[in-house]
């Protein structure tokens, strides 16, 4: 652990394939509660204090399921807290959260983030070092079961469908990689996004010649460091039923 001043401490630091990724903490002036911040080089990925979107992403998905016993993806791990609203919703049987960085994964397992006790004592979650996209382009997410189905797959990882970490995953955004990953959705299940840009009427084309019931939902919430309000987009889609 790094403190960098007597407010802000850099709990962990890593290389990886698309650069150093780093966990702070910071201590909020305002409100004297502490803060979660991931960086990827200088730049900022995610944090605590803002959540909003992230819990939405698994609500607004798993809120167009219907049944029990949901078995249900997500990709990119983060500070956790979609797969956490995931498993708030006492339907969901299985949870496979998928992340293509392995410290990320540490830090949960280590408890160095608010949400990684509990995503680890849960039985029902399983944390997967893995690229997602790759797994969506082939045989599927679950690693011990080729072209197995889920009921619901939650993606927060590029910053929208434009906006990419990296360029590899350019193509699961396209009418091809749609489809590949609508193979690994039971029929009636549901696909979900988080972008940080506006609703793209592009991206709405491409989901809408795959499944049926597509929609961009903006999701608001203030952003105190800037004075304003701010939203992301989650997108929503169902498979075809048989």
């Amino acid at each position: 652990m790094i403190s960098v001043s007597a407010r802000l401490q850099e709990l962990a630091w890593s290389p990886s394939p698309i650069g150093p990724v780093s966990l702070r903490r910071r201590r909020d002036p305002v409100s004297g509660e502490d803060v979660f911040e991931v960086k990827l080089g200088d730049e900022f990925l995610m944090s605590s204090l803002f959540t909003v979107a992230e819990v939405a992403l698994s609500r607004l998905a798993l809120a167009r399921v219907d049944g029990a016993a949901l078995e249900v993806v997500v990709g990119g791990l983060g500070l956790g807290y979609t797969a956490q609203a995931a498993l708030d919703d006492s339907r969901v049987r299985e949870l496979v959260v998928i992340d293509a960085l392995a410290p990320v994964i540490d830090w949960h397992q280590r408890g160095l983030v608010p949400a990684g006790p509990g995503l680890t004592a849960d039985a029902r979650c399983r944390l997967v070092h893995a690229d997602f996209f790759a797994m969506a382009n082939g045989a599927g997410f679950d690693p011990e079961a080729d072209d197995r189905q889920f009921d619901a797959v939650m993606v927060d990882i590029d910053h929208s469908p434009r906006h990419l970490l990296a360029g590899v995953s350019a193509p699961f955004y396209g009418r091809s990689g749609t489809e590949g990953l609508a193979r690994h959705l039971r029929p009636g299940g549901v696909y979900a996004l988080w972008s940080n840009d506006p609703p793209d009427g592009d991206y709405l084309r491409v989901l809408e010649g795959v499944f049926d019931d597509v929609a961009a939902e903006v999701v608001s919430f203030p952003n105190p460091l800037q004075d304003r309000t701010a939203a992301n987009t989650i997108y929503l889609a169902t498979k075809r039923g048989d």
